[in-house]
């Protein structure tokens, strides 16, 4: 988490040329500077315009940079900004040699926030890691003295990310974003002000106790129940509400797909005027627990108060 920031602050303030300059030193000769005066604003818009378009299992999404930057702009704000959509939004405005060094960092953390990693990813990460320290020295800091402020130990610390990961495993199961969750729930528990301390110390040792207990007799945590209209149709996949009264005629391309897919599993030829029709659901569960969203009912919201769900990707279905 506090390495995530750390790299946040020091790319954007280099690609902002917004990071100290030496007296010996000029900000116009930095190539890498390019987010400035209207570029800079205009990037700020896209960011903000890319809301609609994540889902909201993304948490909270990038606010305007150009605008919010100085406003409380959160850790996770950062991340989806400069491992999410950094590369799409920046490619064409980063000079290329820059634009490639950033997607290597880039490519290293998305291997290593993996909840799975194997180990010919733990060493192509290291490697991107190593290639980038380099580049990072020959392209930013070229080895002057002035610019020696520019080597920050977050960036040293990329180095290290790979053998952590042999060490401790992924960083999805080490950051501090667990930390910082259970801090809170924590706090939101404590009940007892005249003593809080030991308030704390006593919810802490509840948790630890329960989860023991959860560990040892697993049937203690009941099977959650299925919300009320909701079906199972197995994989771990489950319809939910809204859903069609009546069936529905499905037309057009969506209707041949359909027509395509019941050849291919009965095996049946249907006639060329066949028209499928079908109960439409608005929501479906995936095996990971987060839901996608059908363009039925999404569509019947206004653009800026949606965060789209229905892009997803699976290997099979039924």
């Amino acid at each position: 988490m506090h390495l995530i920031l750390n790299l946040f602050d020091l790319f954007l303030s280099l690609w902002t040329g917004t990071i100290d300059c030496d007296v010996s030193d000029s900000v116009a000769e930095w190539l890498w500077a390019v987010l400035v005066d209207e570029i800079w604003e205009k990037h700020g818009e896209r960011v903000a315009a890319v809301t609609p378009y994540l889902p909201g299992s993304f948490d909270r999404p990038p606010r305007n940079i150009a605008k919010k930057i100085n406003s409380g702009y959160k850790a996770q704000e950062g991340l989806t900004y400069l491992f999410g959509l950094g590369p799409g939004l920046l490619y064409g405005i980063l000079p290329e040699v820059y634009f490639r060094h950033y997607c290597k960092i880039v490519r290293g953390f998305r291997l290593t926030y993996q909840r799975k990693i194997s180990r010919a990813e733990v060493v192509e990460t290291h490697q991107i890691f190593c290639e980038a320290h380099e580049e990072f020295e020959d392209l930013y800091y070229q080895r002057k003295v002035s610019r020696l402020h520019f080597c920050r130990q977050s960036l040293h610390n990329l180095l290290h990310e790979a053998p952590e990961t042999i060490r401790l495993g992924p960083g999805a199961y080490h950051s501090q974003w667990t930390m910082e969750r259970t801090i809170g729930n924590l706090g939101e528990e404590m009940k007892q002000h005249s003593d809080p301390y030991t308030n704390l110390s006593r919810r802490g040792i509840r948790h630890a106790q329960v989860n023991a207990l959860k560990s040892l007799i697993p049937d203690l945590e009941p099977d959650p129940e299925l919300p009320r209209g909701s079906e199972d149709v197995g994989g771990g996949y489950i319809l939910k509400r809204a859903k069609d009264e009546f069936s529905q005629v499905i037309r057009g391309v969506q209707g041949d797909a359909i027509k395509d897919y019941l050849e291919a599993v009965t095996e049946e030829t249907y006639p060329e005027g066949f028209l499928p029709s079908l109960q439409r659901w608005a929501r479906l569960q995936l095996p990971n627990g987060q839901i996608a969203r059908g363009a039925w009912k999404e569509k019947q919201k206004a653009l800026h108060k949606v965060r789209m769900a229905r892009n997803v990707r699976v290997g099979r279905f039924l």
